[in-house]
């Protein structure tokens, strides 16, 4: 079957990628598991077991969806866009609903169009509902991925890096090359491991947070004192250095910087 555009379908054929990825994410007995993205099984031929797994595939393509159950018998099939997908009551409606059951492994060969709003709406699953995603392992594009994975100091820290690390801690794996595919992407690829921390929280108001990243970044060439000086801050009451630019700026600071902002909004 032919890679559909707009679905953003590149199908994997590696093998050795395959087997790295199924030997990264180390599936065991009694996990539950949602692969997004499976098209044609490539990934879920490494992964899926008829015993001792509770595996559900979220796929759009309505011409691939109907062909999984036949390869994979017990295989739960949700023929949808991913990020229509109301996570909870998939999630909670799935397998064993005893409180005790595991959390979810959460996988996939994401389609580079919707790995930002796809991550993000997991990262906002984890934070409404903790302990219930054990893990993500991702391939995706291999700028996003330096992206997710940046640290203060670097061209690549941005909004999305604090967004995520906020919550959560995201290991690079390995990258993969365009050949990998069918047909070649013209980027390369890498995969990667999000895991949500233990205590998963937001410490600040998701909007407070927002505004204070998309204004410091935006202007990522101004010092801070410049970048955000419609908020007002009062510095001598923070403890970060105003003459920072946003890409030296950690998690913590900038959680700072947005708790302060919350507490003090300026007056119209």
């Amino acid at each position: 079957m032919r890679p559909r555009k707009r679905f953003g379908q590149h199908f994997l054929h590696d093998q050795g990628v395959l087997q790295g990825m199924a030997d990264a994410i180390r599936l065991k007995t009694g996990d539950r598991v949602m692969e997004i993205g499976p098209g044609q099984g490539a990934l879920t031929d490494y992964l899926y077991a008829d015993e001792g797994l509770h595996y559900v595939a979220v796929e759009i393509d309505r011409d691939l969806a109907p062909l999984l159950p036949a390869s994979y018998p017990n295989i739960q099939v949700i023929n949808k866009d991913i990020l229509r997908v109301d996570l909870s009551e998939v999630f909670a409606s799935a397998g064993d609903s005893n409180e005790d059951s595991a959390p979810w492994r959460v996988v996939g060969n994401l389609p580079y169009n919707i790995s930002s709003p796809l991550i993000i709406k997991l990262i906002d699953h984890v934070l409404a509902a903790p302990g219930t995603i054990a893990d993500m392992h991702f391939m995706l594009q291999k700028e996003m991925a330096s992206r997710l994975c940046a640290v203060p100091g670097t061209k690549a820290w941005g909004r999305l890096s604090v967004m995520i690390q906020v919550t959560a801690r995201v290991d690079y794996l390995f990258d993969v090359g365009p050949e990998s595919f069918s047909p070649p992407p013209k980027v390369d690829s890498s995969v990667i491991r999000i895991t949500p921390l233990a205590d998963a929280h937001l410490p600040v108001a998701r909007q407070s947070l927002d505004q204070v990243l998309r204004m410091a970044f935006s202007a990522r060439r101004k010092r801070l004192s410049n970048a955000l000086k419609n908020l007002e801050l009062n510095w001598a009451e923070l403890n970060v250095d105003p003459g920072l630019r946003a890409d030296d700026v950690t998690v913590e600071q900038f959680i700072e910087l947005a708790q302060w902002a919350s507490a003090n909004p300026v007056q119209g």
